[in-house]
Formats: structure tokens, C-alpha cells, sequence
């Protein structure tokens, strides 16, 4: 038994170059016959030795463990405690309304996200379900599962790859590796070819990956890995290494808890000290201590965080974003940096004739995808196609050399839609036609084919022979006049331009007259070839040759020869229209955007530069290869100039996004792919592809775009500043509130004064202004220039210095109004060695609560002045602020509450003197916001 098999560790299969072994160098070391395969027995035992062909799954998240997520952060603690003591007092209304804020948040952000790790289990399901074997000399069908390292597999067009294989044979196989590896084309493979070891898993095109699927021909492999030994395999353990890192939200959040929780416990305490040092009772201090700390925690804050959150998920739906998670809607709004990959995410993987050329002219192809509508141009002018013979044999060349089939699949308001069947390259070819001649179909009837020369890695072309049947002058063929007449075949060559121009002896010119191919032709030729494989452009030449004698059986010898060369079709994957407004707007909006793709260098950095990523030579392209040669500290430094990773494999996406992160940056990444899978997983926020997003893609983002449209990232980002504005406007709301409340307790409690509030107001001022008032911040439409604002730093806590300026400022101002309405309250209705004056404490209660309702007002925008937005233009905040002031009201004019919440009925001598009162703080705000601003536009002029 060979050196692999006899290993007690079976992961050492993976540690073989087999891309660089030969053949039968692979069978002998897999001890396997390439004739007769594995026998039964052995099949067996191998089976029992390497495990089943599948993916392990990790164990799904528990809805107990799920739970404790909700619960494990510091706010819930608080609150949990402060409706504990509220309940020791039996103040049942303020601990219940705390417990069902808590018990809500948790249940809702349950349900939202309930997401189950299905990442393997899809990508389980890109394994085949059953194979073909070959075992002790017979072809069997076997479940994939069984497939174990020695069997001989067979592929043909439609097979997906059991299990990674080195190739034995390769008839004209191709294999679509775009899921695994980015490469928009399928993959041409060869078997005898030997490679380098560290060859990018792109360029091996001696082996075949698991979970692949077979485009085209056929061939046959041994199988070299199993499970999770295969690529796809590592993928999976890298997802499975890949631990869930806290979102700059919960990161804030949980920091805002503990400060909060912190400081207010501490001057509660001190509250309490001081009273009790003035001869205050300690129960009654103890009591006002508690209301204080009650009233300071921000029971609020989770609900309208959830909400927020949900409000913008919704939001986000409606811009072709589904969220999976919460927390990820914040998250993007804090982007610095969008990873992308290229194939299907800027560009619409689907392969696009951009130009032609005939005879010394280029012609430009417009028009989008696979959709048959577009114009010719020559020099940026529409032209006629009909006045280009050469160009128009080059389409008909094009239709009559393919098995690709272009089918409609529907239609939208303003076109009807298209896919293509077999070969996506070979079906750019069919569209260019339907763009000259919608009739292009006919061809296949006008001039049907009869035999084939099929498409081969090594010659590099394929050849096909027609009966012209039916040539009208119309089509897209060279016949003409007399030639209509006569009993013709045609016979139509497509392939490598250098292989394919020394088959041919004439070439056709624009008029459609043919002449020798000289030397300076041919120099010609190779030049527009190589001008146009220097835009990345795929390019294929085009050939024919006419008969009225051919063999009944065509080989490459005999009719290979003396071809007309008619021209090039040049193809790329374009970018999507939509790409480079976006991108502009992402950088407008401070985030810097990276290309990560598997493709070749050259094509991402034409499309880099095409869609406006690359300008003026701003911005390096680095490979795989070079990535290899770095170490992490010297990628940290050169992905900060790096525009462009080509070539690169999951585990150098891995290492790119880490060394953003390492940076400081905020980074969503973008995919489609199972390559992509890690990366994403492994970011602050992962963004799959809706349509073509592989399944392990979805299930392993955050966010999934039902559009696979860039554009809706940015509004996502757009919509993730608005919710993550609209949490910071409820925080500085509701803390300029709180430090008022228990600077006025404080101060008078300093003073010796009698108590300003009891604690029933305290909890009942507190239910008021963290409830409708707070949570309709949570609906502003945000600031009109939010997209033109820098991203936030990562390590900005919530509570940034301006905040606290303004904070400070706001919690002078109420407890300044509330402390000069309790003072006159004092003055009106003196009450001497009372421990609580009614008349006085109901005018402070009033003062506070409608200063606060009317500061919400003003708490709409951070920067924007109340009348530059609209006083009533949030109507929930409206609705809020009346509600509110009703149940204000109820307390001070109902009688029996009267006794409840120790307040009277005020009469106008107690009103003229609060009313000026409570739009003190409104009006401090908004003098603040003109201040702050002014300043910020000034540094910003100076910075200019």
C-alpha cells in the first residue's frame, strides 16, 4: 500500500501537489489500476479508513443558546435589577412595563435572527448524488458519499464533481469553476499536463474540484480527495474556524451599558450620602436613590434599538436588501471599506461581444448582457452593419460554429429577457448576431450542419460543416449572385487567432471579395488580436472556406486548410451599468472599495479601470502569488494602496479582509461564490448575491441582495447611517433627560432643599419620556447629507466628545428650568418644614416633563437647525409628544391621581410663571446646534 494510504491521519491526502505529479505516477501512489479501478473489497476499506464523501456539519445553535445571546449584555443586567427593586417596592407598573420591554426585545430579536449555520449543509448539496465508478473493470453507479480516493470516475456535460480528481483523460472538457474559484468562463482541462505546486487553484487544468459541474465534453479522473479533504472541504473548515466577532453596535451598546450603569450607581449613591448627612430620613433618601437609578438606566434603549433596527430592515427590503441579522443593519452603515468580488457582483457574468474587427476595422458592439439589442459603432457613430460584409461573415461564422442556445426566459416592463443554454462564451457569439440580424435562428435551417469537428484543448478550434441549403442575400453569409445557385458546403472554423491564422491562406476584405493573406495581413491581424487581448477582452478568430468537394468523413487534415480568415470577436464579462455611479457615491460617502476576485490580473484591472476603481494609476493590482510572499504585517501595509487582489484563493480573501480589519477599517465583503463564503463570514458584515449567490454564500452573509445589484449595497450603507443617527439621537435624548433628573435631586438634595420629586413621579416621568417620544426617534428620515459624511471611526464609542458637550449643555439648561420653577414654587406657596412641598414639586414635574417632551422635538437632527426639517414633518413624533402631554395632564388634573402621584391642580399664577419655563432647554438646543456648526464649517474651510 502506498505511502498516502498506509497514513493513520487521513487529512495527509490533502498535503499532495498532485497537479504537478504525472499520471501514472498519481495511480501508483493511490494504488489504483487506471483500467480496471478499485475492486469491491478494497473500495471497502477504504471507505471505512477515509470516512463518507460528505461534509461534516456543525451543531446547529440552540434555541437556550440563542436566548442567552438576547440576554448576555450589560442594559438587560440593569434593567433586570432595576424592575427587581421596583418590584421590592411595589412599584408593579414600572417592573412590569421593564420585564415586557425585556422579554419583547428578546423574543423579537429572536424571530428576526433565527439562522440556523446551514453553510455546509449547502454546500453538502453541490456534492453530486451519485457517481459513475469504475470498479473491478465494470462502470457502476455509486452515491457520491461512497466515492473514496483511488476510484475512477467518469464525467460528461452535466455531471457535477463527486469528489477532487486528477485527470486521465480530457475530451474537450470543460468545467464551470466559478462558484469555487471566480473564473467567469468555463475552465478548458487537460489531462497530461503537468504543473507548478504553488499554481493557483484557477490554472489547474489538470484536476476537477468537488462540487464543479462538467460544461461541456467528457473525461475520466482518479479520485485524490475526499469529504473534508477536498477544496471545498477546506472552505468548510475554515467556516468552522471562523468565530462570529460583536458588531461595532453591540460594542457600543454594551459600553454605553456599563458606563451608564457605572456612573449612575455612583451618584446615586452619593445622592443618597448626602441626604442622609443632611438629616434626611434613609428610607425616603433610600427611596429617591432607587427612583434615580431606575430613572437612569435607559429601559428604553433596547426597544427602540430593535425597532430602529427592524424599521430598517424593512427599509432595506424595499431596496432589494434582506437583512439575516439585526445588528448587520447598523453595521453597514459603519462600512469603511467595501471588499467585492468581480464576477457577478461589478460586472453580470454573463460574457458580452464588445468588439469586432474585419479588414483593418474595429467595430465597437453595444448593448448589455445576454439581452439581443444593441448597435454597431465605428468611431463612436451607429453605423450600418449591412455596409460591413466582412463584419457580418464574422456573426455568421459565430452562429453556425456553436452548440450554445440563447432562450428567453421572460420579460420586464421594457424588454423581454434572455439565458444561455451550454457555453456562456459561445453564447456572446449568438447575441452579437441577434444584435445584426434578429433573424439570426434561420441560420441553423438556411444552412444546417452535417458534420463536426469538435472544440480540443490542444488544437484550440473547433470546426463544423453546413449544407448551404437555402443562402438568401439577406443573411449574415458572403454569398452573393451567382454563388446562391450553386451546390455549396461551408465550412466554418472558430478557435485561438494564431492557431487559426496559420490555417488560412486568403482573407476576406470589407467588400467581400477575398484576397491572399500576405505577411503585412498577418501582422495586421496579430496586432488588432493583441490590442484587444491588452483591453482583456477574450478574443476568438473566425475562419471559412466553400466546397462543392468534400469528403464524406471530414478530418482536421483534410479540410483544415487554405480557410478565408474573416475576422475577431473580442468578449469580457462588462461591468453593470449602475457600477461606476455607485462607486463614485460610496467614495463620496468616505468608503474606499477593493476588487477580491480569482480572475486573471489583466481583466480585473481593465475592469477596475473601466468602472472608474482604478484612475491615473492610483492603485496597485496584486496577485495570489505575490500574497504568498508577504507577510501579514507587510499585507497591512500594502492593502492600504492595493485596489485590485486578482488570482487570489479563499484563504488569501481571508487574509485580505483580516488585514483591512487590522487597519482599523469596518469592512463589508461581497460575493457570490462557495470562495467567497469564508471571506465573508470572516468580515463585520458579509453581503451575498440574491440570484446568482451560491447557497453557501446566503446562508453564510448577513445580508443578502435580492438584486445582485451594487447599487443596493450604498442605500443599504445609506439606510444603516440613518438607523445608527437615529440610535445616537434617542441616547443623547435620553441622557440629557436623566442627568437633568438627577442633577435636580442631586442639587437640591446639596442644598438641603425639601425633595424636588418623589419617586412615582420620577418612575412615571421616566415611562413618558423613554416611550413614544423615543421610539419615534427611531423613524427620522436622517440628516439630507448623510451620504456625504465620513464613515464614523469603529472606535467611536456612542458617546463622542460633542455629545457630552451637548449633554452637559441640556442638562443645565432643564434642571436649570426645572430648579428655578421649583424655586418659585417655594416663593408662591412657602411651606416651612415640610418634607415635600405639592405646589412647588407639581411645578417642577411640569416644567421637566413638557421641557423634555419639547426637547424631542429638537432632538430630530444632531446638525440640522427644527425649522430647516420641518417642526411636524415626523408625524409619529406628533402623535408621541400629545400623547405624552396628555398623560402629563392626567396626573396633575385628575383628582384621585392626584393623591397617587402627590401633585395639584395648577391655576394660571402657577402657569405664567412655567410656561416661559419650558422652552428654555428647546430653545439652548438649537443655539447649540448653530454654534456647533458654524464651528464645524469653519475647520472644514481650513482643512480645505
Amino acid at each position: 500500500m502506498s505511502r498516502i494510504l498506509n497514513s493513520e491521519e487521513p487529512s495527509d491526502q490533502a498535503q499532495e501537489a498532485w497537479h504537478q505529479l504525472g499520471i501514472d505516477e498519481v495511480a501508483d501512489r493511490l494504488s489504483t489500476s487506471r483500467d480496471q479501478g478499485l475492486s469491491e473489497e478494497e473500495a471497502k476499506r477504504r471507505l471505512e479508513q477515509y470516512g463518507p464523501n460528505q461534509l461534516e456539519e456543525a451543531p446547529p445553535t440552540t434555541f437556550l443558546q440563542m436566548l442567552w445571546e438576547q440576554f448576555n449584555n450589560f442594559v438587560i443586567y440593569l434593567l433586570l435589577g432595576a424592575a427587581l427593586i421596583s418590584g421590592i417596592l411595589n412599584e408593579w407598573l414600572e417592573a412590569s412595563a421593564i420585564l415586557a420591554i425585556v422579554v419583547l426585545n428578546a423574543g423579537f430579536g429572536i424571530i428576526q435572527e433565527r439562522r440556523a449555520e446551514q453553510a455546509l449543509a449547502a454546500l453538502r448539496k453541490l456534492a453530486a448524488p451519485d457517481a459513475q465508478v469504475m470498479r473491478g473493470g465494470q462502470r457502476r453507479t455509486v452515491p457520491s458519499r461512497e466515492v473514496v480516493p483511488g476510484d475512477i470516475v467518469f464525467l460528461e456535460a452535466g455531471n457535477y464533481i463527486p469528489a477532487d480528481l486528477r485527470l486521465l483523460e480530457a475530451v474537450n472538457l470543460r468545467i464551470e469553476e466559478a462558484a469555487l474559484t471566480g473564473e467567469s468562463v468555463p475552465v478548458e482541462k487537460t489531462a497530461a499536463r503537468l504543473l507548478q505546486e504553488d499554481i493557483p487553484l484557477g490554472d489547474r487544468t489538470n484536476t476537477a474540484f468537488m462540487g464543479t459541474l462538467v460544461n461541456y465534453g467528457r473525461g475520466r479522473g482518479i479520485v485524490v480527495n475526499t469529504g473534508m479533504r477536498t477544496q471545498i472541504g477546506l472552505i468548510a473548515k475554515m467556516l468552522q474556524a471562523v468565530e462570529e466577532q460583536p458588531t461595532p453596535l453591540q460594542q457600543r451598546l454594551d459600553q454605553l451599558g456599563r458606563t451608564l450603569g457605572i456612573a449612575a450607581l455612583f451618584i446615586c449613591a452619593l445622592v443618597f450620602v448626602i441626604g442622609y448627612w443632611r438629616g434626611r430620613e434613609p428610607l425616603d433618601m433610600f427611596l429617591i436613590a432607587v427612583g434615580l437609578a431606575i430613572a437612569a438606566v435607559p429601559e428604553g434603549l433596547p426597544a427602540v434599538v430593535t425597532i430602529s433596527l427592524a424599521l430598517g430592515m424593512r427599509e432595506m427590503i424595499a431596496r432589494n436588501a434582506l437583512i439575516r441579522r439585526l445588528s448587520s443593519v447598523e453595521t453597514l452603515g459603519s462600512a469603511s471599506v467595501i471588499g467585492s468580488d468581480k464576477t457577478g457582483t461589478l460586472t453580470q457574468n454573463e460574457m458580452t461581444v464588445t468588439r469586432l474587427w474585419a479588414d483593418g476595422q474595429f467595430v465597437e458592439v453595444t448593448g448589455s448582457g445576454y439581452i439581443p439589442s444593441g448597435e454597431f459603432r465605428v468611431d463612436g457613430k451607429p453605423v450600418d452593419i449591412s455596409n460591413y460584409p466582412a463584419i457580418r461573415t464574422v456573426l455568421w461564422v459565430g452562429t453556425l460554429n456553436n452548440d450554445s442556445i440563447l432562450e428567453p426566459t421572460g420579460a420586464t416592463e421594457t424588454q423581454k429577457t434572455f439565458r444561455v443554454v451550454g457555453d456562456p462564451t459561445e453564447g456572446s457569439l449568438l447575441v452579437a448576431a441577434a444584435k445584426a440580424d434578429p433573424d439570426y435562428t434561420l441560420l441553423s435551417e438556411s444552412y444546417p450542419r452535417v458534420q463536426e469537428i469538435p472544440f480540443d484543448s490542444e488544437r484550440k478550434r473547433m470546426t463544423t460543416l453546413h449544407e448551404v441549403a437555402t443562402p438568401t442575400e439577406d443573411d449574415l453569409s458572403p454569398f452573393s449572385g451567382d454563388d446562391l445557385e450553386r451546390r455549396w458546403h461551408a465550412l466554418a472554423v472558430k478557435g485561438a487567432p494564431d492557431i487559426i491564422l496559420d490555417l488560412c491562406s486568403h482573407y476576406q476584405k470589407m467588400d467581400n471579395s477575398q484576397a491572399p493573406l500576405t505577411q503585412e495581413v498577418r501582422e495586421q491581424i496579430l496586432k488588432a488580436n493583441h490590442q484587444m487581448a491588452n483591453d482583456a477582452l477574450r478574443v476568438l478568430a473566425m475562419a471559412f472556406r466553400l466546397s462543392e468537394d468534400l469528403p464524406d468523413q471530414i478530418t482536421p487534415e483534410d479540410v483544415e486548410k487554405d480557410l478565408v480568415f474573416v475576422g475577431l470577436q473580442g468578449m469580457i464579462d462588462p461591468p453593470r451599468p449602475e457600477i461606476s455611479d455607485s462607486l463614485n457615491k460610496a467614495r463620496g460617502a468616505g468608503i474606499r472599495t477593493v476588487m477580491i476576485t480569482g480572475d486573471y490580473p489583466e481583466t480585473a484591472e481593465a475592469i477596475a479601470r473601466q468602472i472608474g476603481l482604478i484612475k491615473n494609476g492610483d492603485g496597485k493590482v496584486l496577485t495570489g502569488h505575490d500574497l504568498n510572499q508577504m507577510t501579514d504585517e507587510q499585507l497591512q501595509e500594502e492593502i492600504r494602496h492595493t485596489s485590485v487582489f486578482a488570482r487570489v484563493s479563499p484563504e488569501h480573501k481571508v487574509r485580505i479582509v483580516k488585514a483591512l480589519r487590522a487597519n482599523g477599517n469596518v469592512v463589508a465583503m461581497t460575493g457570490d461564490g462557495v470562495n467567497d463564503a469564508p471571506a465573508l463570514k470572516q468580515s463585520d458584515i458579509g453581503v451575498a448575491m440574491g440570484i446568482t449567490g451560491t447557497d453557501v454564500a446566503k446562508e453564510t452573509a448577513d445580508m443578502v441582495l435580492t438584486d445582485d445589484n451594487y447599487a443596493s449595497i450604498v442605500s443599504a450603507v445609506e439606510q444603516g447611517r440613518v438607523i445608527y443617527s437615529n440610535i445616537r439621537k434617542f441616547v443623547f435624548y435620553l441622557l440629557s433627560c436623566n442627568m437633568a433628573e438627577i442633577a435636580i435631586i442631586f442639587i437640591a438634595t446639596a442644598l438641603g432643599l425639601p425633595s424636588p420629586l418623589n419617586v412615582i413621579q420620577l418612575l412615571w416621568l421616566n415611562l413618558i419620556t423613554d416611550g413614544a417620544p423615543a421610539l419615534a426617534l427611531g423613524t427620522e428620515k436622517g440628516d439630507p447629507d448623510i451620504m456625504k459624511q465620513p464613515p464614523r471611526p469603529s472606535t467611536e464609542p456612542i458617546i463622542n466628545r460633542k455629545m457630552r458637550v451637548e449633554i452637559g449643555v441640556q442638562t443645565v439648561a432643564i434642571a436649570g428650568s426645572t430648579l428655578l420653577a421649583y424655586w418659585l414654587g417655594l416663593v408662591i406657596h412657602p411651606e416651612p418644614g415640610a418634607a415635600f412641598n405639592t405646589t412647588a414639586a407639581t411645578m417642577a414635574f411640569v416644567t421637566l416633563s413638557f421641557s423634555e417632551l419639547f426637547r424631542a422635538f429638537t432632538a430630530r437632527s444632531e446638525r440640522y437647525p427644527l425649522l430647516r426639517i420641518g417642526v411636524f414633518t415626523n408625524r409619529n413624533m406628533t402623535y408621541a409628544v400629545m400623547v405624552s402631554a396628555v398623560l402629563v395632564l392626567t396626573v396633575i388634573y385628575i383628582p384621585f391621581l392626584n393623591e397617587i402621584f402627590d401633585t395639584i391642580p395648577l391655576q394660571w399664577k402657577h402657569w405664567q410663571y412655567v410656561l416661559p419655563l419650558l422652552f428654555v432647554p428647546s430653545i439652548t438646543a438649537e443655539v447649540t446646534k448653530a454654534i456647533v456648526m458654524r464651528k464645524g464649517s469653519r475647520t472644514q474651510a481650513q482643512t480645505a
